[in-house]
């Protein structure tokens, strides 16, 4: 995804060591088919193997604080055609610069929780298979034959901005859901899925790839692909968080998201796009039969989850959403401005705001710029939310590296 322009003491003796392995114990237990009570009274089933951690009948959902990684199947483009973009579009390229480990070592090693794909659509396959740019320097389309197969594709930028570490995108689900099975006590992962449909405009001699318009079809594709990794007990579902209430954001704003055993070991996914909003939710007003959740706003029928990616400018908005018990997603830096001078503003107050999801394209540093990377302060990857989390939360409370792997 572009920028919306182009776009972080443990034991003592006696009977305290005796409640402390009594804790663990409880903390490493599975919990079958056991269900956790809502604070609202509603029962939800948790998911089958998850593990069972002792504040996981109290913490909800959005009393978590998680690292996002901000376009995370990016790889920066080859340095040939890199520097052909410098050349043609120097202000453009220079927001590229930066490139994400495969989606499964994010999770293992960066304690990344949410990630981002941007996908287009390409029913019959190959539309992407020969970048149009390549040509132009004489190099070969890409070798790899998922450029061929039909499915959506995940990249940023067809034609000159198309490194990715996984091509299909049902391929980069089935990688975060080989990763879930085999982690069953992680806290819940956001998938942000942006599907796109833009033409490039570059002044350049070259036939640009055309991408495919996104309407209804193809939200209902997107739906389709993701059920086909993803069961309905893998995933945090609109109509799961609705239960009986009559709208989704009657359902979050008057009892909250589900408790965090809930839903521990599942994943939610959100459609990243404002624009294709409203088809989305045609003919499914609270998104009753969907597979993703919508950016809205505090009254919203659909108020679940918020996107507002300045957290300075967008403090007040981002306080009104928590008030409203939404999920709420922010970045911590934009077009790779704050890793080039370091400046740490807008990241501090991501993570001083309360927003659950903090996304970065500096999970781990580029040292051609300078230091700067983000984490979650005191995270185990995650934390408990700094505005939203009882005070009785503690990051292991949220997730245990101890208690993750089966």
């Amino acid at each position: 995804m572009a920028s919306e322009d182009a776009r972080s003491a443990w034991l003592r003796v006696g009977t305290v060591l005796v409640a402390a392995a009594l804790l663990a114990l409880s903390a490493c237990s599975p919990s079958g088919d056991s269900s956790t009570q809502g604070r609202s009274g509603k029962t939800v089933p948790a998911r089958s193997g998850t593990v069972e951690y002792p504040l996981d009948g109290t913490l909800r959902l959005d009393d978590v604080q998680i690292l996002g990684s901000h376009n995370s199947y990016h790889v920066q483009a080859e340095p040939d055609l890199f520097a052909a973009m410098q050349a043609a579009a120097p202000d453009l390229a220079s927001t590229l610069e930066y490139s994400h480990a495969p989606l499964e070592e994010q999770l293992d090693r960066s304690g990344v929780r949410q990630i981002e794909l941007d996908v287009f659509a390409d029913p019959e396959g190959g539309r992407y298979a020969e970048p149009a740019a390549l040509p132009v320097l004489r190099k070969d389309p890409p070798a790899d034959p998922a450029w061929r197969e039909p499915g959506f594709k995940v990249l940023h930028v067809q034609d000159v901005d198309f490194g990715t570490t996984c091509i299909l995108f049902v391929t980069c689900l089935e990688q975060v859901k080989s990763w879930s099975d085999a982690h069953p006590g992680h806290v819940p992962i956001v998938i942000l899925v942006e599907a796109k449909d833009e033409a490039m405009t570059l002044d350049a001699p070259i036939e640009w790839t055309v991408p495919l318009p996104i309407g209804a079809v193809e939200l209902d594709a997107i739906d389709t692909e993701i059920r086909s990794v993803f069961g309905e007990d893998d995933l945090i579902t609109p109509d799961l968080v609705r239960g009986d209430h009559a709208t989704l954001g009657e359902a979050v704003s008057s009892d909250g998201w589900p408790l965090l055993g809930a839903v521990r070991g599942r994943v939610l996914f959100a459609l990243d796009n404002e624009g294709l909003r409203d088809i989305y939710l045609e003919g499914h007003p609270s998104l009753e039969g969907r597979a993703m959740f919508t950016g809205s706003r505090p009254g919203e029928d659909d108020a679940a989850f918020a996107k507002l990616n300045d957290p300075i400018a967008d403090k007040r908005a981002i306080a009104d959403a928590l008030a409203a018990n939404m999920l709420v997603r922010t970045r911590a830096d934009a077009d790779t401005t704050q890793a080039r001078s370091n400046d740490t503003r807008m990241r501090d107050a991501a993570l001083a705001g309360g927003a659950q999801l903090v996304s970065t394209d500096y999970e781990r540093p580029n040292p051609d710029f300078s230091p700067y990377s983000v984490a979650i302060p005191g995270g185990s990857p995650a934390r408990c939310n700094p505005v939203t989390a009882p005070p009785e939360c503690s990051p292991h409370d949220i997730e245990n590296p101890a208690h993750l792997a089966r």
